[in-house]
C-alpha cells in the first residue's frame, strides 16, 4: 500500500534543512580533515539546536568528547 503526501515531501536524508545552516556540517568536517571523534562532536554540537532534542545531541557531543580527552590523558 503506498500512502501519498501532497505536496512535496521534505528532504530528511539527504540534505535535510538542519544540516545546511550556510555551509553543511559534513563540508566544514571534510575541509579540516578532522578524525571520526572530533567530527561528531562538531556535528552534535552544530545541529543540537535544530532538534527536537538538542540535550540529547548535547550529550551525544560530551561523550565523544570525553572520549577525546581520555585518549589524550592515556
Amino acid at each position: 500500500m503506498k500512502i501519498e503526501k501532497e505536496g512535496p515531501a521534505e528532504e530528511v536524508v539527504d540534505h535535510p534543512p538542519h544540516y545546511n545552516q550556510g555551509i553543511e556540517v559534513i563540508d566544514f568536517i571534510d575541509s579540516w580533515g578532522f578524525s571520526f571523534t572530533v567530527g561528531n562532536i562538531i556535528k552534535y554540537v552544530s545541529r543540537h539546536k535544530y532538534k527536537k532534542e538538542p540535550l540529547e545531541d548535547l550529550k551525544k557531543a560530551k561523550w565523544y568528547l570525553d572520549r577525546l580527552i581520555k585518549k589524550y590523558e592515556d
